[in-house]
């Protein structure tokens, strides 16, 4: 992990959002999950200070973070694309679609384009399998795509 120095702005809300759940460790989930809505990530820095608020060890912090999917230690772009590899997304083709997003942003999963503007992820299910081959792009749902629809899509958010 690295050292990373977060505004004292941001401090102070983390901070608040621990007093708001009155400090305690089992609102960790919460906790974790309303400070990533509101910055976007949770790096090591930021786990420290829930650490502390709470008065539980890092590691367990860590430990939430790494083991739910939904939790990222790492920045995502200003639109992140996730694509539904649930089965009937994939049976319809969501990895055509996966590598054309790859293909046209030049990134792998995991990955953010340099410019910050979009971070590329799978999931597992989305909920909607009527609509399949699904993608998420912030909190939109776009279905029934071909790997042609990608280039319009991004397009659009440009």
């Amino acid at each position: 992990m690295t050292d990373t120095k977060l505004p004292c702005d941001v401090v102070k809300q983390v901070r608040a959002i621990c007093d708001k759940h009155g400090n305690q460790p089992g609102e960790l989930i919460n906790i974790l999950h309303e400070v990533q809505h509101d910055y976007g990530y949770l790096p090591e820095e930021m786990q420290r200070i829930i650490a502390a608020k709470l008065e539980i060890p890092v590691s367990r912090v860590y430990g939430v973070v790494t083991f739910y999917t939904f939790f990222t230690m790492k920045a995502k772009g200003k639109y992140p694309i996730s694509v539904c590899m649930g089965t009937a997304c994939y049976v319809r083709g969501s990895e055509k679609l996966l590598e054309e997003f790859k293909r046209v942003l030049g990134i792998e999963v995991g990955e953010t384009t340099p410019d910050g503007k979009f971070s590329l992820d799978c999931l597992r299910c989305v909920g909607a399998c009527g609509l399949a081959p699904v993608v998420m792009i912030g909190e939109k749902v776009y279905g029934r795509l071909q790997p042609i629809d990608v280039k319009k899509i991004l397009e659009e958010l440009e």
